[in-house]
């Protein structure tokens, strides 16, 4: 999209086509074009429906669960996107969790250094920050300042675009520097890769009394520096993204490691813990968060559970006790046998289980493969646990608890 064909759906004609594109559905977007460029320029009408088709497909993202149970609006019917803005935006529930970290230090000024389309700007701005939004790309930076604008946060943020290396964060309370992961040719994996450097980012940080940037959840954890806090956050069990904290005198000497889970919030803190002991399996499953394993916190969570690992390299914690945790699944077991399809198909069969949820660990069978093999019918429903414990394989069935 070009920024002055963005720049007309600013427009009263503009902002007309873009109500009545609102819950259009996909598959129709020919014929409307056809009736609606009778009326609008061919330009305007192809921006309105491509607008319109990223509106929806940010609303997972940007729309709160209470305001989509009750009907109303998202803020992505309000906001305006490009199609790597709804891709790499921080998710709305994660980007409010952020400020609240932020307000809760006494921020009350921050420099967005890579702002993108202002997800971020905005959830700050929203926790009463007063926000320096900062990107290179024109268009870009055009979409944030409409964004403020449309939800009446303007006051709040300032867009500038400009080189995220060129800025002068001196006087504000903190930076946070959301670094580009991604290529024309794919996702970064290399932090050094990062638009800017992850290593230029760490600095950034540094330059205020607080700060924090974004990298990927599969980030090492020897890279996290010293000085830093490392946090995991998952939104409903999806670890969705890993950040370094500076300046929460949460450091490598006291609890290096965070893991947030979404919503909540719950936030389970450590990292200095041994790794628990494995043992047999006893009659309760629990398996931990994905930020709890990212943040490497699954020692902590099977101190509160009083439970062992079934296997030293697999992230299944059990005990005989059930003990209610936030940062762990727990499931009630029925069978703990050596795998077999032939022995799990029968077994199923037998209990006229129609329905098969699979989950799996340490093993190369896809839970769609496994399902198909199994062919379930009945009434019935089931939870099956197959996991690698030492050289073997084992399969457990049971249901969740609560």
């Amino acid at each position: 999209m070009e920024i002055e064909s963005f720049q007309a759906l600013l427009t009263d004609e503009g902002q007309t086509l873009l109500a009545e594109l609102r819950d259009f559905k996909p598959g129709e977007e020919l014929a409307l074009a056809t009736r609606l460029r009778r009326k609008h320029p061919a330009e305007l009408v192809s921006a309105a429906l491509a607008q319109a088709a990223l509106r929806q497909r940010a609303r997972a993202k940007f729309g709160s669960a209470d305001r989509q149970h009750s009907g109303e609006d998202t803020d992505a019917d309000a906001l305006y996107f490009t199609p790597n803005g709804v891709e790499q935006a921080t998710r709305r529930s994660v980007a409010e969790w952020r400020a609240e970290r932020f307000a809760a230090l006494g921020v009350r000024r921050l420099a967005d250094l890579c702002c993108g389309i202002g997800g971020d700007a905005i959830a700050l701005a929203r926790a009463g920050i007063a926000v320096l939004a900062v990107d290179r790309d024109p268009l870009t930076c055009a979409v944030a300042e409409a964004n403020a604008a449309a939800l009446g946060l303007a006051e709040l943020i300032e867009v500038r675009c400009a080189d995220v290396t060129d800025v002068d964060v001196t006087g504000f309370d903190a930076v946070f520097t959301d670094p580009a992961r991604r290529t024309s040719r794919g996702r970064v994996f290399d932090p050094e890769a990062y638009s800017p450097p992850l290593s230029w980012a760490i600095g950034a940080a540094r330059r205020t009394p607080f700060g924090a940037l974004k990298v990927a959840p599969g980030i090492p954890h020897e890279l996290v520096p010293e000085g830093a806090e490392a946090e995991w956050v998952s939104d409903h069990g999806d670890v969705k993204e890993a950040g370094l904290w500076f300046g929460t005198k949460a450091d490598k000497a006291t609890e290096p490691h965070r893991a947030t889970l979404l919503p909540g919030p719950h936030t389970l803190t450590g990292g200095r813990l041994p790794d628990p002991e494995a043992g047999p399996v006893g009659r309760y499953l629990y398996e931990p968060d994905g930020a709890v394993i990212r943040a490497h916190l699954v020692a902590e969570v099977a101190e509160q559970v009083g439970g062992r690992l079934i296997d030293p390299m697999i992230a299944y914690l059990t005990s005989d006790l059930l003990v209610p945790t936030p940062y762990a699944h727990a499931y009630e077991l029925t069978d703990v046998l050596p795998f077999n399809v032939k022995k799990l198909k029968a077994l199923l069969r037998e209990r006229g289980v129609g329905t098969v949820v699979i989950k799996k660990r340490g093993i190369g069978i896809t839970p769609e493969d496994l399902r198909r093999q199994l062919k379930p019918t009945g009434p019935n429903t089931v939870t099956v646990i197959i996991s690698r414990v030492g050289d073997g394989h084992i399969m457990m069935l049971g249901q969740p608890v609560g």
